[in-house]
């Protein structure tokens, strides 16, 4: 038999409300975090990034890295550098890229945990 999972009662609990209610993100903060969300909800985008933890490269590299094709990684990393989570720079004629700063690094490593600790992940590959 499944638990049931909502309440059983209609009591609003006014005191837990209000003191909710003022330390919410503001709507603005919301739609920022919820689009950087769906960037870094594309598997690409996040071999990018996982890849750009461990160094800075040049779209030629993560090409080759990824088995992808350049013009697909200079895409990826086009919308990446817009949400302002790679950034460039320029060695003569090659561009390498690295990450932003480090709070991506964090959050990268945070979902990993997390999945990690679910165990839910397919350790064979």
């Amino acid at each position: 038999m499944k638990e049931k999972l909502t309440c059983e009662c209609t009591v609003i609990h006014e005191d837990v409300i209000k003191a909710v209610q003022t330390k919410l993100p503001k709507n603005d903060e919301i739609s920022k975090v919820s689009d950087l969300f769906k960037v870094l909800g594309d598997k690409t985008r996040l071999k990018i990034i996982s890849a750009l933890l461990k160094a800075e490269m040049c779209v030629c590299d993560i090409s080759c890295l990824l088995n992808m094709s350049q013009s697909l990684i200079s895409h990826q990393l086009r919308v990446l550098r817009n949400a302002r989570l790679v950034k460039f720079r320029r060695d003569g004629k090659v561009v390498y890229y690295s990450l932003n700063d480090e709070h991506i690094e964090i959050i990268v490593q945070y979902g990993l945990e997390h999945i990690n600790e679910s165990g839910e992940v397919d350790e064979t590959n």
